[in-house]
Order: structure tokens, then C-alpha cells, then sequence
């Protein structure tokens, strides 16, 4: 095929000669990095933050009040909004291409949705509410209090969505409305739902996430329970957890995307990759701490939850990605792939969870010598055979199967 001839300046532009000595070099942007830097907001980082009722915040433009981004070592295409509204105070509308989990850790209040501005639908709200928005929907915070502030927490994946589509506008100037996730009907978040097998709970919106009633899932250990959820038709897959004074989980394995927010109770964490333990990690939590399982974005780790305090320990796995009611893999339906259940079946066959009797000794002597400082009674006895304590929740395993 006959080529068209190119003048002498055309062949200079489009040499591919190469000298590594001359050749610029070739930059490589983190659009993510690139909007912390220019969003004027607090940045906070580490491995997990303590207590996010006393979290350093200072004005964040884009919200209208006071607020911080954090961005644990565990994160990767997620990140954490702390916002905080002054009395009688609201935020600055917005909308936005990406999934937001929020829950209210104090302060009453109420928030707009809306896609269409003359068909708002309000609901309101208490410590320990937790949604999601609709993806790209306006919405609006507003403090319902006139003497004391109100502060959120939430979190998003909008660093995985500005990195893969790069331009801003795109995330927060996008018209495209959603018609599947925000009913014109009133009601929208009155707080109904379906329950489903495998304790599934599909919901727009929970008023008391902190004390709503859960049933019993004791393959994870403990005698805990346990509610999966399925918030307001977005790819999001929190759950929330509980177990007893005196107790603690399983260990389980998996990598980056958990973020663990503590709405009661007094505890600690451990987290570790290496077979030795020579890595662990001790993280002690309460009420308004929030911690990933995870020591760094890349990696699968070994994590487990220990209550040393004189109330049952709840928690809420807040994941704004990985649908539980649409696939995000091939092959997802299959029981031995579902994260929920292989999380509750031992390692040995199949599943992600480290069963009691292969736990190393030095996990059960830390808890009883936690426990000690706290003057709290271990009971473990029916789980744990070097248990000093006594008789507690009867051990029950899980199997990789589908849910009857």
C-alpha cells in the first residue's frame, strides 16, 4: 500500500531514536496525591486513628465546616471523610462519582438527597445512623442542634475513581443521574428493608447501627453476631459485628479494603503476616476508633478483635466497594469464593479463618494478660484449652457451602 510522503520536520518530530542521557524523564501522576494537595482540607495518615471524636480537623472548603481526609497504610482506592457541622449549621450541597459510606458518631441532625432540586426527599437522623448516598446524587448535611456540633465519619473510593478516570469535572461535575438508586417516592429513607439468608439485611438506611439487634453467627467465634448489609442499591458491602464481655474472635486472613469503625466497647487488635508472628501489631481501640486489618495496601494479613471491657464489643466493617448484591468477579456465586463465607471456615479447608486450636499460645496469653489489667474475667474455657477462666460460648465451625 502506498504510503504518503512526510516532510523532513515531520520525520524529526516522530524519530523514536533513543539516548538515555537526553531523553526527559517521563512523569508519572497520581491524580489522588494531586487533589489532597489542592482540596485545602487536613490530611491524616498512620496505621489507624485512636479516636475520631477528638481528630484534629480545621476548615475543608469543598464541605463548608470543618472536616480532615485520612489515608491509612492500608488504603489504596479508599479513603476516610471526617466532617464536623457547628451548631445549627449545614454543609455545602455536592454530588459526587463515587460511593460514600457515612455513619453519625455524634450529634442529631438531618440530610437532602436529590437528583431532581423540587423532589428532595429529608430524613433524620441520631448518633449511630449509618447510609450511603446514592452514587452521584446532590445531598446536604444540616445540624439539628443549635448548641452542639455534630460529626461524621465516612468512607469512599474516590481515590481508586480519580485515579482510573483522572479528571475532576468528571467526579464532581457529572450530570448523569442514576434512576435505579434514588425513588421519587417518599420514604426513601424511613429505615424498612428485607432480610434475606445468610443475614443479609437490604436497606436504604439504618437509624441505630450501634445497637440495632443481629442474629447469631458463631463460626466466626465467640458467640458473636452478625448482619450483612446492602446499602441503597451502590457497590457497597459493610457489615457489623458484636461479641461478648470476655472474648474474642477468630483470626482471619485476607487483604486491603476493611475498614473497622468501633461503636462499642473496649478492646484491642492484632494484626500479622508472618507464620513466627514476628511482625504483630497490637492496636488498641475504642468507642470512635477506626482501623484497617491491613498493614499496607498490597498484602494479605492475619487480623483478630478482643473485647477486655465490661460491655459487648460491636464494630462496622465500612466498605465502600465490592457489591454484595451484584458480582464483582467471575465466578463470585460460587459459595468457596464468597468473602462471608469462606471468612468462617478454617484455613485447613478451604475458607480464611485461623480455627482456636491452631491459633499460636501467645494470642490466648496476651488476651488473659490484657484482660488482667482491666480486671475483667477470661471465658474462653469452652473454646481455648489453656484457658485460665471460665466456661463461656460453646465453639460452632462453618462450612464452604451456600446457605440453606
Amino acid at each position: 500500500m502506498h504510503q504518503p510522503a512526510r516532510n523532513s520536520s515531520e520525520e524529526d518530530t516522530m524519530t523514536t531514536n533513543y539516548d538515555p542521557a537526553l531523553a526527559p524523564t517521563f512523569e508519572r501522576i497520581d491524580t489522588y496525591e494531586e487533589w489532597q494537595k489542592n482540596e485545602g482540607a487536613v490530611i491524616h495518615g498512620g496505621l489507624y486513628i485512636r479516636d475520631l471524636y477528638s481528630l484534629e480537623l480545621d476548615y475543608w472548603p469543598r464541605k463548608g465546616c470543618n472536616g480532615a481526609v485520612v489515608y491509612l497504610d492500608g488504603d489504596e482506592e479508599t479513603d476516610e471523610h471526617v466532617v464536623e457541622v457547628g451548631p445549627a449549621g449545614k454543609t455545602n450541597p455536592e454530588r459526587h462519582m463515587f460511593n460514600e459510606v457515612i455513619y453519625v458518631l455524634s450529634g442529631r441532625g438531618a440530610t437532602s438527597v436529590w437528583y431532581d432540586e423540587s423532589r428532595k426527599q429529608t430524613f433524620e437522623w441520631t448518633e449511630g445512623a449509618y447510609f450511603s448516598i446514592p452514587m452521584n446524587a446532590w445531598y446536604q448535611h444540616f445540624n439539628g442542634s443549635g448548641t452542639e456540633p455534630t460529626r461524621m465519619v465516612s468512607v469512599t473510593n474516590l481515590p481508586g475513581m480519580i485515579r482510573k478516570f483522572i479528571t475532576e469535572d468528571f467526579i464532581w461535575n457529572n450530570p448523569y443521574v442514576f434512576p435505579d438508586r434514588l425513588t421519587a417516592e417518599e420514604g426513601w429513607a424511613s429505615g424498612s428493608g428485607q432480610m434475606y439468608k445468610g443475614r443479609v439485611w437490604e436497606t436504604n438506611f439504618l437509624p441505630d447501627a450501634a445497637n440495632m439487634p443481629m442474629p447469631d453467627w458463631s463460626e466466626r467465634g465467640a458467640g458473636g453476631t452478625n448482619i450483612m448489609l446492602s446499602l441503597s442499591d451502590n457497590t457497597v458491602s459493610s457489615h457489623i459485628s458484636e461479641f461478648p464481655v470476655g472474648t474474642y474472635k477468630k483470626a482471619h486472613r485476607h487483604g486491603p479494603g476493611a475498614h473497622l469503625l468501633i461503636t462499642g466497647g473496649v478492646g484491642f487488635a492484632l494484626v500479622w503476616q508472618k507464620d513466627d508472628m514476628s511482625d504483630l501489631v497490637k492496636a488498641d481501640w475504642q468507642r470512635g476508633s477506626l482501623y484497617l486489618p491491613t498493614q499496607d495496601a498490597y498484602s494479605e494479613y492475619f487480623h483478630q478483635h478482643f473485647n477486655v471491657g465490661t460491655t459487648p464489643a460491636r464494630y462496622i466493617n465500612m466498605s465502600p466497594s465490592n457489591s454484595r448484591k451484584y458480582t464483582y468477579q467471575r465466578g463470585i456465586n460460587d459459595p468457596s469464593r464468597r468473602g462471608e463465607i469462606r471468612a468462617m471456615v478454617s484455613i485447613k479447608e478451604g475458607g480464611i479463618q485461623l480455627e482456636y486450636e491452631d491459633e499460636d499460645p501467645r494470642v490466648h496469653e496476651i488476651f488473659e494478660a490484657e484482660l488482667a489489667k482491666y480486671g475483667q474475667e477470661c471465658r474462653m474455657k469452652n473454646l481455648v484449652s489453656t484457658c485460665t477462666g471460665v466456661p463461656g460460648p460453646e465453639n460452632k465451625k462453618g462450612a464452604l457451602q451456600d446457605y440453606d
